[in-house]
């Protein structure tokens, strides 16, 4: 059989197997080969060929390739774990619970059953037993088996997480992985074995473990650590929150949506928000000094809805606030920094006017009038329409964007008169015990939806600039989330459910020939565990509403 590969064609036996072919092209990637795509479909590298195929490889410097790492290296450190524990304590490993919370810094954070006492030695006995399966190259085994049985043998396996998830799946067949005797399920593909897995590092982090792993940039290196103290405890609370109302995993949810108990899980779920928001603004009120109330977070964490909420419960708790955004202050398009491909940068603090923009704050501070403007983006130029502002007492300016916790925006004003917000869209709902929802997925299917509805983007336009959107998140925000006074969580334990059938249209429209396919068949099967319900009970002042439409607020 033909097989071309980076555009050369190579002939192979019927039948091989793609590791095979992998092995033979190894000196033409810079990193180990995880997967395939052949022919339009991702294939994992126990694939057999058996007719002419295009295939493209796919390395740990690949996104796809990279999530493949990153799913395989937990199901090690589970196996490993189950190991280890049915050792010290000769009792059945399934018994022991093993829970993926979520990413942290470059790892993952866990926590094990309450019983076990996460010590140093403890895990130098679970790297050990990692260690010892990554040096006998151990396959990771997958077995197609019913939906029925997947059901009967993950309720034999203690894992009620994934039970409840396939108790509602239509779909009749479900892939099973198996690792040295254990068996799970896992959203994604695998490593072919355990052989690419060497690179990790355990640490004891409050009640649990981090596993810290490379970046898909630089594969061969393990990063130090970074603790993100803010962060973690606004991801906890939120799980906390979740799981206090038994909505902490998919099969939870969609047993909700079953019973009939949506419309109060909505109401909850929003008054939850509600509250935090309010406690935010009586701090605020409390300090007495606060004139610039300061709001940045990444790209559809609603930014917007979650400002002009703050100034309704800053208005309640005796402020006058007044809002604005950055964005007003970017400088003529015309005179913007271009990126390193040779566009227009939006995202960076040059494209602020930084002079004009402290020069109107400190006149506010001064207690003078300014004239607001306006950006027109078709223009590309600031325009005034004769709006004015000025700071009378008791009065106070929200403003929203981007670089709001960069003290390079408001490099003049006092120290003393800015409270900063960090918001993000931090997934409180899991798939189940082991398998996470990442946060960039969230707030990627939001943007997907209102880039359609408000701009007639397709999905694969939005796709398309995702990765221009995350890479100015990493340079312009993340690194400076730690310096806020406040972190509020945007995500709403619920939204999955109503997001699902405003996302799948706009995701089955992406074309098979298009690059972006396989991005958009991968959040059409994550959907796919959702429950669908309407969007009728969704207040008119909810975040979700920035999004989907049909809010209160002038956005």
């Amino acid at each position: 059989m033909n097989v071309t590969i980076n555009g050369k064609i190579y002939v192979y036996e019927d039948g091989t197997i793609l590791k095979n072919i992998a092995e033979d092209l190894a000196g033409e990637y810079k990193y180990p080969i995880l997967l395939a795509n052949v022919d339009g479909k991702l294939q994992e590298l126990h694939h057999h060929l058996n007719h002419d195929a295009n295939v493209v490889f796919f390395t740990s410097e690949d996104p796809i390739g990279y999530q493949t790492i990153r799913r395989s290296m937990s199901m090690l450190f589970i196996t490993a774990v189950y190991h280890v524990v049915g050792q010290m304590q000769d009792r059945p490993s399934a018994n022991v619970r093993t829970v993926l919370h979520f990413s942290i810094d470059t790892g993952f954070f866990y926590t094990i059953d309450e019983d076990i006492e996460i010590t140093d030695e403890f895990l130098a006995d679970v790297e050990k037993e990692m260690r010892r399966m990554i040096s006998l190259k151990l396959p990771f085994r997958k077995r197609t088996i019913t939906t029925r049985d997947a059901v009967d043998l993950f309720h034999r396996h203690g894992m009620y997480d994934k039970e409840m998830l396939f108790s509602t799946r239509l779909a009749s067949r479900v892939n099973v992985y198996c690792l040295d005797g254990y068996e799970d399920y896992y959203y994604g593909y695998m490593t072919m074995d355990t052989e690419f897995l060497g690179n990790f590092r355990l640490l004891r982090y409050h009640d649990g473990v981090i596993m810290v792993m490379p970046t898909n940039n630089k594969p061969d290196e393990i990063p130090e650590f970074h603790p993100e103290e803010k962060l973690f405890e606004t991801q906890i609370a939120g799980e906390e929150f979740a799981e206090n109302k038994q909505l902490g995993c998919v099969g939870e949810l969609n047993s909700h949506v079953i019973s009939g108990g949506m419309r109060e899980v909505i109401l909850i779920s929003e008054a939850h928000q509600e509250s935090r928001i309010s406690e935010i603004a009586a701090r605020i009120a409390d300090r007495g000094d606060v004139k610039f109330v300061l709001v940045a977070g990444p790209s559809s964490s609603g930014k917007t809805t979650f400002s002009q909420r703050l100034c309704v419960q800053l208005h309640a708790h005796g402020l006058k606030p007044n809002y604005i955004g950055v964005d007003n202050y970017f400088i003529p398009r015309d005179e913007l920094p271009v990126d390193e491909d040779g566009k227009r940068d939006f995202e960076c603090l040059e494209a602020i006017d930084l002079e004009c923009f402290n020069n109107d704050m400190n006149a506010l501070l001064e207690g003078k009038e300014i004239s607001v403007p306006t950006y027109d983006f078709v223009s590309g130029k600031r325009v005034f329409t004769g709006e004015k502002l000025r700071l009378s007492e008791g009065e106070i300016l929200v403003i929203e964007g981007i670089h709001c916790l960069n003290d390079g925006l408001t490099y003049s004003l006092p120290a003393s008169s800015k409270f900063k917000i960090y918001i993000s869209a931090l997934t409180q709902v899991n798939v189940d015990e082991h398998n996470r929802i990442p946060t960039r997925d969230g707030r990627l299917l939001r943007r997907i939806i209102r880039d359609h509805r408000t701009r007639g983007y397709s999905a694969q336009n939005t796709l398309n600039m995702w990765d221009d959107v995350r890479h100015g998140e990493e340079n312009y925000i993340f690194p400076y989330q730690d310096s806020a006074d406040e972190f509020f969580n945007s995500a709403l334990p619920y939204e999955l459910a109503v997001i699902k059938q405003y996302a799948q249209p706009l995701l089955f429209s992406v074309p098979e020939d298009d690059p972006q396919y396989y991005e958009a068949r991968r959040l059409l099967k994550f959907l796919d565990y959702f429950l669908g319900i309407p969007l009728d009970d969704v207040p008119t002042n909810s975040i979700l509403r920035e999004f989907l439409g049909g809010g209160c607020f002038r956005l």
